[in-house]
């Protein structure tokens, strides 16, 4: 008799809970939040932060983080890796080519419209991300919110109704990103940022998962994706030949005429930017 007590106990404390505290979603939603009411592309005066491994990973979202610029948004970037470890030339140091894509990010942001105080490179060692101590990354993570306060967060999908296969860094980019965020809204969490430096809590409310199998919001970016691909082709270290051999920071005419391929349009004529866009604080 007390086991079936217990059970129906249980039962109604699931009933009863919040939504969002046992994870129930809608359509790739948290029961009861809104579903993407308000268009990014409309977006005026805002601030925009974008987490990502490496310093060509931010090319997923390229044409969005343009459109924002463009109508007068601010975009942070932070990269966790020096992508001191992407190269098949045999040749090339690990120091040598973690500034030759520090620099060919900087490169690409600035077509773009972001300037390279904008750009945070972390310079953890490629493909090591997963065996740094977690919590020295989600407090850094937490930093830059706290700090900058962003409107909606850009990062790598750690999955939702399955988890996306990703090589090391970018598994750990995709997790670190959202727990350094929720641990941004509870001031108990490293409390010397409020203390020592002024920072309080803040909660992310608008998040934009890009590399992700499961999209729900997508982005026209037609109007700038030749700012796109010229950004794509100042990664001459990663796409193509250069990722071979390097022989400098101009690409092949041949590689970028590739890189002009894999921007494809829809059937509708036009090119989007695909995202998993979830609308709620990660809080639980």
């Amino acid at each position: 008799m007390k086991g079936r007590f217990m059970l129906l106990l249980a039962a109604l404390l699931l009933a009863c809970a919040p939504a969002g505290l046992w994870g129930q979603r809608v359509g790739g939603q948290r029961a009861g939040n809104p579903v993407n009411p308000e268009d990014i592309t409309t977006w005026h005066g805002k601030t925009v932060m974008l987490f990502g491994p490496h310093e060509d990973d931010d090319l997923s979202s390229a044409g969005t983080m343009a459109k924002l610029v463009k109508n007068g948004n601010k975009v942070y970037i932070v990269l966790y890796t020096s992508g001191n470890k992407g190269s098949h030339d045999l040749d090339m140091t690990g120091e040598r080519l973690a500034e030759i894509r520090r620099q060919e990010d900087y490169a690409a942001n600035k077509i773009l419209g972001i300037p390279q105080e904008n750009i945070f490179i972390l310079g953890y060692d490629d493909g090591m991300l997963e065996y740094v101590p977690q919590k020295e990354i989600v407090e850094k993570v937490c930093w830059f919110v706290r700090k900058y306060r962003p409107d909606a967060v850009f990062s790598m999908d750690p999955g939702d109704k399955w988890v996306k296969w990703y090589k090391t860094d970018h598994r750990a980019s995709a997790l670190l990103t959202c727990d350094g965020a929720r641990a941004a809204a509870y001031h108990l969490y490293f409390p010397y940022q409020r203390i020592n430096e002024g920072f309080q809590p803040y909660t992310v409310r608008d998040w934009f998962f890009y590399s992700t199998y499961e999209p729900n919001y997508k982005v026209d970016i037609t109007d700038v994706a030749e700012l796109k691909w010229q950004a794509s082709c100042q990664h001459v270290s990663q796409m193509g030949k250069g990722n071979m051999k390097y022989t400098g920071p101009v690409m092949d005419p041949e590689d970028k005429e590739r890189m002009k391929q894999r921007i494809r349009k829809d059937p509708d004529g036009k090119i989007y930017e695909q995202f998993r866009r979830l609308q709620e604080s990660l809080s639980f």
